[in-house]
């Protein structure tokens, strides 16, 4: 197979212990995607079993992505100086370990406190996931691993929620972090056998002003992007959205200034100066708000408009990881022949069209219809994500990576938190009873449509940055 056949000059590791390191690599992934998917669906019965209430559920979930998103950066730049397999292991020991106590939980407050423990466990392989992956693999297939990732996610994504469903009904909700103790071992055991532990181990202090302004920054983010789904008058929340969104903005200012005084920075601000590297960072933000604003809003149109059942509504999204299933290895292929700005713009063109066919949705659709202009979305997000992630990877130096992995993670996790928080707004100012909830989700759609035209802007001004 040529992702593990060895050439002259290749970088990386040799076939074997490549496909080795890849197997942790995906195992981890694969843990990540399924366990957030699956505890998604299995908040009521978590409130039901726990006695709370669904809003107090919530925080099972929001927990999770808060500790993660406050300690990405943090963790990206830790990889430099620990090394990729401490980290990945710690990691990966952490995430285990906070599943079993997971699993063990018998009250709400327990199960937070480990979901919290679980995201920065979490976090700690997913800031660097696709740093090893650009440390295993020869520059030569890096497109075509990190189509096999995003086909892998995609995959997970869709299995995820069948597989929930079916542990819960043949088993309690703790089986859904129970799964998780057995593949963190095969995982773990893999990352201490073959992913390398390259480190630059700095002489100065660490940056630990800079960590905690950007673990308040991301963290002020996504307070204010749940502020929406609290208790409470649309006035309140937007109020509240407001605040932890000026202290983000506090925090995010006093971050950069930091990071240009300090001696050893977080997160080294000449990581930006490649136009080609920003350009590609915010095409991403810019593609995850739009998906972001649509995976939230499709579940109020197919529900709430079009009167489909909840199952329903979950088979009426396969389409969208089927076609990033479909289009993400032959997209990883092409970038490693022809320029990955051009085949990730062109995926952004038909990630747009999709988007629009989902706004023009008539107001009684079927399900194949439905189906079909998902899954054009699908096959051009597909296009678009991996030539546009080693887009990313390649224009940072291999000592670099780990930071550039990091701002993959933060782009890709707070797109989808801006998403969802716009959708929020938009719901409780148009629809805060339930009242013209279709205007408000025809709206948000929309605006998914404008945000990704705004990453295909981003995307076509790099291409004239390189040769093609």
């Amino acid at each position: 197979m040529e992702l593990f056949s060895t050439r002259p000059g290749d970088e990386g590791l040799a076939g074997r212990e490549r496909a080795l390191a890849m197997a942790a690599v995906m195992t981890s992934t694969t843990m990540a995607v399924f366990d957030g998917a699956i505890v998604n669906v299995a908040l009521p019965p978590i409130a039901h079993a726990l006695a709370v209430s669904a809003q107090s559920a919530v925080w099972v979930a929001n927990g999770y992505l808060l500790s993660a998103a406050m300690t990405l950066a943090i963790f990206a730049a830790l990889a430099r100086r620990v090394g990729f397999r401490t980290l990945f292991a710690f990691g990966l020991s952490l995430f285990t370990l906070a599943s079993l106590g997971c699993a063990l939980s018998s009250s709400l407050s327990t199960l937070t406190g480990w979901r919290i423990v679980q995201g920065i466990g979490g976090a700690a392989t997913l800031s660097i996931a696709p740093a090893i992956l650009r440390s295993v693999f020869p520059t030569r297939l890096l497109g075509r691993i990190l189509g096999l990732h995003a086909l892998l996610i995609a995959t997970s994504t869709a299995i995820a929620p069948v597989l929930g469903g079916t542990l819960l009904a043949a088993f309690s909700w703790q089986w859904l972090f129970a799964i998780n103790i057995p593949l963190g071992a095969i995982a773990l055991t893999l990352t201490l056998q073959a992913i390398p532990n390259n480190s630059t181990h700095g002489r100065g202090p660490f940056d630990i002003a800079g960590a905690a302004l950007s673990a308040l920054m991301l963290g002020g983010f996504i307070m204010a992007a749940n502020a929406f789904s609290r208790p409470g008058s649309p006035q309140t929340q937007l109020w509240i959205a407001a605040g932890y969104g000026g202290v983000a903005m506090a925090a995010g200012l006093l971050f950069i200034w930091r990071q240009r005084r300090a001696p050893q920075p977080l997160m080294p601000l000449e990581l930006f100066a490649s136009a080609r590297f920003s350009l590609a960072a915010l095409t991403s933000l810019a593609s995850f708000v739009s998906q972001g604003m649509t995976f939230i809003a499709l579940p109020f149109l197919f529900q709430s408009v079009y009167g489909y059942s909840v199952f329903t509504s979950a088979l009426l999204f396969t389409p969208w990881p089927l076609g990033i299933m479909l289009a993400a290895p032959h997209a990883g292929r092409l970038a490693d022949r022809y320029p990955a700005a051009l085949i990730s713009t062109l995926g952004l063109g038909i990630f747009t069209l999709g988007l629009t066919l989902l706004a023009l949705l008539p107001d009684q659709a079927q399900a194949w219809d439905i189906g079909i202009r998902s899954l054009v979305c699908g096959l051009g997000f597909g296009f678009f994500q991996s030539p546009n992630n080693r887009e990313m990877l390649a224009n940072a130096s291999r000592e670099n990576s780990g930071y550039a992995s990091g701002v993959l993670a933060i782009m890709r996790t707070f797109g989808q938190c801006l998403g969802g928080a716009l959708v929020g707004v938009i719901l409780a100012l148009l629809a805060p009873a339930g009242a013209q909830a279709a205007g408000a989700v025809r709206l948000s759609l929309w605006i998914a449509v404008l945000a990704t035209v705004l990453a295909l802007l981003f995307s076509l001004s790099r291409i004239r940055k390189q040769p093609i």
